[in-house]
């Protein structure tokens, strides 16, 4: 069995990515030290976790030795959180990758793939966002993934660690925390409707953001790992390649709807998946609509 490390397994979208891995047999090990809290339906019966800190390097590197791949998940993602906390988001996502990457190198590891984020862009003129637009982050989350993406491509110029990052957009689907981190519009929608209230959207609602769901991110990260084209710090989409207002969201979801004052956010969100249509032979399956639906008829509302 090949062994696979997840960096923040015990999180939304790590957990999804345990799952695929355990299901393709390798021996999944999980590093996740649980700040985000623990939901037993996101630990596997058949992962091995570690509740270590990434920034111990000590505890981490053995975890990691003879890994053939690792998955690095783990991250304080918040962009408001990193507003008001920009030290501490700083040591995990900056200090914690670098942590990581070596421990990474040190044990022999074939590919690392890093989840960055869209939020690299920050506001820029031009739709869809492509790679090679110039990162221009409006948070201190913004810049620690900008950071951790050079980062990946240092070590694999410097030290030859193979490394390919794939900048999410908006990812959301089942088992996510409606309180928590990722997809915090559709997960707070969920949520406000389960319990009868008005749907709260932050400003004129007409802003838009690329919703992608957790199947499609998964996906690109299996072909992240296997493709022989990359693996020197590339840099790929990983969205829909279609936005939707919170207004539209809102709309799917149904129920009334209050607004209340705007924040320090992009108005906008759109990825070009080219890169990842010609390095990764990716394109997005599932439709806004689609994972609306199925969020929806979980949560029994359909």
């Amino acid at each position: 069995m090949k062994k696979a490390v997840v960096t923040g397994g015990a999180g939304f979208i790590g957990s999804h990515l345990v799952s695929e891995l355990v299901t393709r047999g390798f021996d999944v090990h999980v590093v996740d030290n649980f700040a985000g809290g623990r939901m037993e339906k996101r630990i596997h019966p058949k992962a091995a976790y570690h509740e270590v800190d990434i920034r111990d390097y000590n505890k981490l590197a053995p975890i990691v030795a003879g890994a053939s791949y690792v998955f690095h998940e783990a991250a304080l993602p918040r962009v408001q959180f990193s507003i008001e906390h920009p030290q501490e988001t700083f040591s995990v996502n900056v200090d914690g990758l670098v942590s990581v990457l070596r421990a990474s190198h040190e044990g022999g590891v074939k590919r690392l793939v890093y989840a960055a984020s869209s939020s690299a862009y920050g506001d820029q003129t031009k739709m869809p966002l492509a790679e090679d637009f110039p990162a221009q982050p409006k948070s201190p989350y913004g810049l620690q993934k900008y950071i951790g993406e050079l980062s990946c491509r240092v070590w694999s110029e410097v030290y030859g660690l193979p490394t390919v990052s794939l900048r999410y957009f908006n990812v959301y689907g089942p088992n996510f925390d409606p309180n928590g981190p990722y997809a915090l519009v559709i997960g707070k929608f969920l949520l406000q409707k389960s319990k009868g209230e008005a749907l709260t959207i932050t400003g004129d609602g007409t802003h838009t953001r690329d919703f992608t769901n957790v199947r499609d991110v998964v996906r690109a990260n299996m072909l992240a790992m296997e493709s022989d084209k990359v693996g020197n710090g590339e840099v790929i989409n990983i969205g829909a390649g279609r936005n939707a207002s919170i207004n539209e969201v809102a709309e799917m979801i149904g129920g009334p709807v209050v607004h209340v004052d705007p924040r320090l956010e992009p108005a906008h969100t759109l990825a070009d998946t080219t890169r990842a249509r010609d390095l990764l032979g990716w394109e997005p399956a599932v439709t806004l609509e689609d994972g609306i639906a199925e969020l929806k008829k979980a949560s029994g509302f359909l």
